[in-house]
């Protein structure tokens, strides 16, 4: 059975913390199942970490249901978040209600995530009306970037406080199951969770939210490009996977793999007459 959203709830109520994580493909999915996460977003931060591109603005929603249908094969428990990307949510409520139902319908997604405050409060309202969860995203929303002069911090001044507190009481009330904070200041983070009834996912917004939500490019010290403050590696794949490789490489030029250990074997007898064929084909040629 997979984890719903009445148990991420009920995990706020119960004052336990929320691990959160990203997986864009079978295999991570499938590991971080097993490690026990209960909540995997499919975010649209794999514009950047799996596509190479600069922000997450170009990813388009075919490229997040090939990865989301991907993560739903491998994750057999965690409850799988899709990320609505760009502009998938913005010029009508008919069109977010067709984009979010792709994610569930065809991606096998249980919720979607999507960014912007009383702006995108009532198609929030009409999507859980319609039976979809909603997982809102406050704070640095990175679809945004250009509106916001880059990946700052937000909130830090008291009108920008006020705001994001007041849209997080209004996703609330349009029903959002959670809200990801991002890239708030922790006392921010700390006032919102206590105010709302559902849970906060912080990532960069302090230990004070309800949970935590990290890029699993980052936990794995697979993205090099650029590591943000507020991410923590647990590992260094970066290192040991270029290592492997490199030891691949020499191997292969010294002819020391493969072994014959390492390779299928047959009664070579069988091979005479296709030797003695193309033989005599050499021949008459």
């Amino acid at each position: 059975m997979r984890v719903t959203i009445t148990e991420i709830k009920e995990m706020k109520r119960r004052g336990e913390k929320i691990p959160m994580l990203t997986a864009y493909d079978y295999v991570t999915a499938k590991i971080v199942d097993e490690a026990g996460v209960p909540f995997i977003l499919v975010g649209d931060s794999l514009g950047m970490v799996m596509l190479g591109y600069e922000s997450t603005i170009p990813v388009t929603i075919e490229e997040m249901l090939h990865h989301t249908k991907a993560v739903v094969r491998g994750a057999k428990r965690a409850l799988i978040v899709g990320d609505m990307p760009f502009m998938t949510y913005h010029s009508s409520v008919s069109e977010t209600l067709h984009n979010a139902a792709r994610f569930i319908q065809e991606a096998g997604a249980q919720a979607v995530k999507l960014e912007g405050g009383e702006v995108v409060a009532e198609k929030v309202r009409r999507l859980v009306e319609c039976g979809i969860p909603v997982m809102g995203h406050l704070g640095l929303t990175p679809q945004s970037i250009y509106q916001l002069g880059g990946f700052k911090v937000q909130g830090k001044a008291a009108e920008g406080a006020e705001k994001l507190l007041k849209d997080a009481c209004i996703l609330e009330e349009a029903g959002a199951f959670a809200i990801v904070l991002e890239c708030t200041p922790a006392p921010l983070s700390k006032l919102i969770s206590r105010k709302l009834t559902i849970p906060t996912i912080g990532i960069g917004a302090g230990p004070y939210c309800d949970g935590q939500v990290q890029v699993i490019s980052d936990v794995l010290g697979l993205y090099t490009d650029f590591v943000p403050k507020h991410a923590k590696q647990y590992a260094k794949l970066a290192e040991k996977i270029k290592d492997a490789a490199a030891d691949y490489i020499t191997e292969v030029k010294a002819q020391s793999f493969p072994t014959m250990e390492q390779s299928y074997t047959m009664d070579e007898n069988l091979l005479k007459p296709l030797e003695i064929a193309s033989s005599s084909m050499g021949e008459e040629g």
